[in-house]
């Protein structure tokens, strides 16, 4: 018996796997695998979305002008050159399937987010990885990926799961360097969270070219991951094209008016950044004392990086932290095994992690004991 068969390129995606949230038999359970902000959202966002508790009913007003007016007046933006997504993994799609077509490719860093692989294949695409450098995406390695055939460039700045970031002046030459027909994305999903010199989040590009898109969220340092807000900010003809195409009502009632209102709140945000810049650092000191190598990172979260030896691997470390209810996000699927991904949380999950990793160094065997164990193993 026939039955109806997706495209060929949609049975070549893995789909997306989210971060474990839960501890079996933990009392207390930490949720740091998917970088959500410890502070939670601001108290005025909580109080804008029960106030329009009543009005649920109604559909959201279509074009989310009044987000887009805020998003607009807050960064000094064009609001007609601003669409808002139901997140921006939302709009990463929406991008997608305007620009590529069967046969095209779709360009990405090799330790990118891994929805760049799966909204190209969703558009019929062929996805095409440009190594890294270090961890950090390669301006060079990127130009030498392009073809006649590419259509998109994606770029993560600061990039999930490592961490690492581009400067101002790499994300220009790339945006200098690419063909004119060819879309440069920029995912600054973690922008609000880089106090480092030399970053910039994409705005000034998109003014620059008519082919550089930036991407953002209120997921993040907002707090709002669970109501679903993006926006993309890009040239005119981008916008209109992905409003064509992007679902009527894309946005909710409650989603808008909270990223409104959490927009306002430019004290709950400089506490966010505040507290990633205080246990950011302290977190990577106190566990690279404790012999683990961290990759270099400006975001809410850090990559740490486990040996090999048996008993002392990225999985045994998983397992060990989640039995006390500390949970971090395997990142294998990204090609990194040996790391695991810990989001910066608040200061009792930040401590406990740290105390669990030292027992867990302070317990799993030494290479040199797992070399004697093999070589007794060998002889028997």
């Amino acid at each position: 018996m026939t039955k109806p068969t997706p495209r060929s390129s949609v049975l070549a995606i893995d789909a997306y796997v989210p971060g474990k949230s839960a501890a079996p038999g933990a009392a207390r359970v930490f949720k740091l695998s998917a970088n959500e902000t410890p502070l939670g959202p601001s108290p005025r966002a909580v109080e804008a979305v029960r106030g329009m508790a009543d009005h649920i009913a109604l559909y959201p007003e279509g074009s989310s002008r009044a987000l887009r007016e805020a998003i607009g007046a807050r960064y000094g933006l064009d609001p007609d050159r601003i669409i808002a997504g139901a997140g921006s993994d939302n709009l990463l799609e929406l991008l997608a399937l305007a620009y590529v077509s069967p046969g095209d490719e779709g360009v990405y860093s090799q330790y990118g987010f891994l929805e760049y692989k799966i909204v190209t294949l969703a558009a019929g695409g062929t996805p095409v990885v440009a190594l890294e450098t270090n961890y950090t995406a390669d301006v060079d390695a990127l130009l030498g990926c392009v073809s006649e055939r590419t259509k998109i460039v994606f770029l993560a700045n600061p990039n999930n799961p490592t961490g690492t970031f581009l400067p101002a002046s790499e994300v220009a030459r790339l945006a200098r360097s690419l063909p004119s027909h060819v879309l440069l994305v920029i995912d600054a999903a973690y922008a609000e969270y880089v106090v480092r010199e030399g970053y910039e989040a994409g705005v000034a590009l998109v003014d620059a070219h008519e082919n550089v898109v930036m991407t953002r969220t209120f997921s993040k340092i907002y707090g709002l991951a669970g109501l679903r807000v993006g926006w993309a900010y890009g040239p005119a003809h981008v916008i209109e094209a992905l409003n064509r195409i992007r679902s009527p009502f894309n946005v909710s009632s409650a989603g808008s008016v909270a990223a409104i209102a959490a927009l306002s709140d430019r004290a709950h945000l400089d506490a966010a950044i505040g507290h990633n810049a205080r246990w950011l650092p302290w977190l990577t000191r106190e566990i690279t004392a404790l012999g683990l190598d961290i990759l270099p990172s400006v975001a809410n979260f850090i990559a740490i990086r486990f040996p090999e030896t048996p008993g002392s691997t990225a999985a045994d470390a998983d397992r060990f932290l989640t039995s006390r209810g500390l949970v971090l996000r395997a990142i294998g699927a990204y090609g990194m095994p040996e790391f695991l991904r810990l989001t910066v949380g608040g200061q009792e999950a930040n401590e406990r992690v740290v105390e669990a990793l030292a027992e867990f160094v302070r317990s799993a065997p030494s290479q040199q004991d797992a070399r004697a164990n093999a070589q007794a193993d060998a002889h028997g």
